[in-house]
């Protein structure tokens, strides 16, 4: 019996070595189309998988690109990648081809996780009519709550005298500002969402920032990249609800918070915030199949706007009071300039900006040299096209290397140091480089930019305008280098912040 089992078992075995050597094949034959970016040899089935480290996929590319150039290609398992660099590259891709790179490659994880054609929100959705109408309602409806008026900019103004007040609380004592930071944001993107703010010990907030951090180490840990590359392992019983526990308990939370805005809401009256106004679109859709508007992309536009708005924007914040603690000649500048500006006696406003360059030119260099989001947002062609005399063709995965413009040698004198004069002509005025791209560039460009920047040069202006910040005493001088996640965070550090 177990010879003739074994007799029954090499046949199937050999056929289904076969069969996957053809599968992996038949993924590889676009290596093998003429002028197709060139790249390190693929493994059978993986890959390049081996090739990537999945803990610093930036130190990987760069690598990979010091060997076969601005534009080289992965094979991921059996999907077909091209890494994009530098800034003639990357402008080329998403500014000259910006409706042919605008398409996201479709997502098995987010997918098994619930998030379908159905719910995919502004960032995750494909190229088409539902992301379109999407990013209009995200765009007009932020208008419509403040973006670039009055209201918001007071809702940010209050929300940093909060955070000062919660500063000036640690009476000068060493301590991490991360946690603080990262409380003001979510309460600004809370106001927009549900118009109302947390207090910062408030337990919800609490677990929401926890849940958000468990969430963020999911999606960037080793076994959610295999997942997404071998999306077969995802039937495997138990395993998806496994890897991604945080993140199922993030939305649970993100739907409780809804459900109970839900029950106050009066339809009669005007929208109160976004998810007034989204449930306003819903309602009136009832009767169109093609809308995107229902309850499933609710909760994708909600947890879009507090896992992408909040996170990048606290995390940037932290790495500018890190860098004033290591340069405290640029943080002198910086309240020298607030002080013949704004004076001690009233909030930083955002008109202030147009007569404070150096200060702006900080928050750029803060952005530029922090670097949070290298590799930015995956996109995929929706047809052939030509790149940098390569032949890209419809259906490939593009990775754009933000991190390789941000830093490119031919944009920025000192790309590798903290240099705000990177930002400011001969007479000192503050100049936008086109080689400034934290935001990503065209169609797919971050949507939330204009708020960002408020947040950032308000809340650095009110914190900077109290509080003169150091390096505690005693302690060693903490490093400028990141900490790469999904984000490059700044490394673990405490400051104190000294009233002024």
């Amino acid at each position: 019996m177990g010879l003739l089992t074994g007799e029954l078992l090499w046949p199937l075995a050999v056929a289904t070595a076969v069969f996957l050597l053809l599968v992996d094949l038949m993924h590889r034959r676009v290596h093998w189309a003429a002028h197709y970016p060139p790249g390190p040899r693929p493994l059978p089935g993986l890959g390049n998988l081996l090739h990537l480290d999945f803990q610093d996929m930036l130190r990987s590319v760069n690598q990979l690109r010091s060997r076969f150039g601005d534009v080289f290609s992965l094979q991921l398992a059996w999907t077909p990648v091209v890494v994009v660099n530098g800034l003639a590259a990357v402008h080329e891709a998403l500014v000259h081809h910006s409706e042919d790179t605008a398409d996201r490659p479709p997502s098995p994880t987010y997918e098994h996780l619930g998030f379908g054609p159905r719910a995919q929100g502004v960032i995750l959705a494909r190229y088409g009519h539902a992301w379109r109408e999407q990013r209009r309602f995200s765009v007009s409806t932020l208008r419509d709550f403040g973006l670039g008026k009055k209201s918001l900019e007071q809702w940010v103004t209050e929300e940093a005298a909060c955070l000062c007040a919660a500063f000036e609380d640690q009476a000068g004592r060493p301590f991490s500002p991360s946690a603080l930071l990262n409380r003001a944001v979510s309460n600004v993107i809370s106001s927009l969402i549900y118009g109302r703010r947390f207090e910062y010990e408030d337990p919800r907030l609490l677990k929401l920032m926890d849940l958000m951090e468990v969430a963020l180490k999911e999606e960037s840990g080793l076994l959610r990249q295999v997942l997404e590359s071998v999306p077969v392992l995802l039937r495997i019983p138990g395993l998806a609800a496994k890897v991604f526990k945080g993140q199922r308990a993030f939305m649970a939370l993100l739907d409780e918070l809804v459900a109970e805005h839900k029950m106050t809401r009066d339809p009669a009256q005007p929208p109160r915030d976004l998810t007034d106004a989204f449930l306003d679109e819903v309602e009136k859709a009832k009767e169109d199949p093609r809308s995107s508007f229902n309850n499933e992309n609710l909760r994708m536009v909600v947890a879009g706007l507090f896992s992408a708005g909040m996170v990048t924007t606290s995390t940037t914040l932290a790495w500018a009071l890190l860098l004033m603690i290591l340069h405290p000649d640029v943080q002198h500048r910086v309240q020298k300039e607030i002080d013949e500006t704004i004076g001690q006696a009233r909030r930083p406003e955002m008109a202030d900006q147009a007569r404070m360059p150096f200060t702006m030119a900080v928050v750029h260099e803060v952005q530029r040299f922090g670097d949070i989001f290298p590799l930015g947002g995956p996109h995929m062609t929706s047809r052939d096209i030509e790149l940098r005399g390569f032949l890209i063709p419809k259906g490939t995965t593009l990775i754009t290397n933000l991190s390789s413009v941000l830093k490119d040698e031919t944009a920025w004198k000192e790309p590798l140091r903290f240099h705000p004069e990177h930002f400011l002509d001969a007479q000192g005025r503050f100049v936008k480089q086109a080689a400034f791209m934290p935001f990503s560039a065209g169609r797919r460009s971050c949507l939330g930019e204009p708020l960002a920047r408020m947040e950032l040069f308000l809340f650095f202006t009110c914190l900077l305008q109290r509080f003169s910040f150091l390096v505690p005493a005693g302690q060693p001088r903490p490093s400028d280098h990141g900490t790469y996640g999904l984000l490059v965070a700044p490394p673990p550090y405490q400051l104190c912040a000294v009233p002024r």
